[in-house]
């Protein structure tokens, strides 16, 4: 299994074998019930589908619901997809943070922060115009058009607007601690979206 769908705890800290302080973000990761297991004979292609997070039955249709108590597995707020990577799941069985056992670095992808309307400065850094010397365009975006024709902006122009409530993945996080016991999974350094929030939680693509 390749990852896990998990919540978003806060950050602390923890010592390492070597007595050094490392700020962690922890992350409650699991229980996942198996929901389905899709095969490339039947679906086209190879995964299984888990759920994460408690929720009444009285808030999912009938269809929704018939699955789960097909599957024998608890109604779900979140289903997500994942390559098996071969073990033999069938529905019902339910996974934990035991999945990132003897794993070095994962990919958390969450909701980033939203910060509503934002200046170019904010959004992308800009340096702004001149501060001093009757300077008229501080906090600016400054030019926008094409002197020549057509004189249109340009697609994809930086220009202020919402900033933030976006999907982040971020990659290489190091993983610190696994606690089966608390169901929580400490990776060093921070991530994205607000305490409380739905991560997604997959082993290393690119550092494998």
């Amino acid at each position: 299994m390749n990852g896990l769908i998990g919540k978003k705890v806060g950050m602390t800290q923890v010592w390492d074998a070597e007595g050094r302080r490392v700020s962690v973000t922890v992350l409650e990761v699991g229980p996942c019930p198996v929901v389905q297991v899709k095969t490339k004979d039947k679906d086209g292609y190879d995964a299984v589908q888990v759920g994460f997070g408690a929720q009444k039955p009285q808030r999912l249709t009938k269809a929704v619901r018939t699955r789960f108590e097909k599957a024998g597995a608890p109604p779900c707020r979140i289903l997500r997809e994942f390559d098996a990577e071969g073990d033999a799941l069938k529905p019902g069985d339910s996974l934990d943070v035991g999945v990132f056992e003897g794993v070095k670095l994962v990919d958390v992808t969450a909701t980033s922060k939203g910060k509503g309307f934002a200046g170019v400065m904010r959004r992308y850094g800009m340096a702004g115009g001149p501060m001093t010397h009757g300077g008229h365009s501080k906090r600016r975006i400054g030019s926008i058009g094409e002197r020549d024709l057509p004189g249109w902006i340009a697609k994809g122009k930086r220009m202020p607007g919402h900033l933030g409530d976006v999907q982040v993945t971020t990659r290489n996080l190091a993983v610190v601690q696994v606690r089966k016991e608390d169901n929580a999974l400490l990776v060093r350094g921070a991530v994205p979206g607000a305490n409380g929030s739905t991560v997604i939680v997959r082993k290393a693509l690119k550092k494998a």
